[in-house]
């Protein structure tokens, strides 16, 4: 699991999947920066991870500030689906 910061917005919502790194990773959670007070265009900050990670990040088995951090911007970010409804 790790955070990822997307400058600009891919159009990406809960639970999309983004290819990062070579590899498929959801989208667990996306926290939207910026918007009020710059920089100038918006940044998304996204918890991604794989599948199997999903039950951590739901019983909150992780600490946040201890995640590695990348950073890309929109254009450069493969996305495989924007959002990933999933049935509950």
């Amino acid at each position: 699991m790790q955070m990822l910061i997307v400058n600009g917005d891919p159009e990406i919502r809960k639970n999309a999947i983004i290819n990062h790194d070579g590899e498929e990773k959801v989208c667990f959670s996306i926290q939207r920066q910026g918007d009020w007070h710059g920089p100038d265009e918006v940044q998304l900050w996204c918890t991604i991870g794989t599948e199997d990670e999903r039950e951590t990040f739901e019983k909150r088995e992780y600490v946040p500030n201890w995640l590695d951090v990348d950073t890309i911007d929109a254009e450069a970010l493969d996305v495989v689906q924007a959002n990933n409804e999933l049935s509950v």
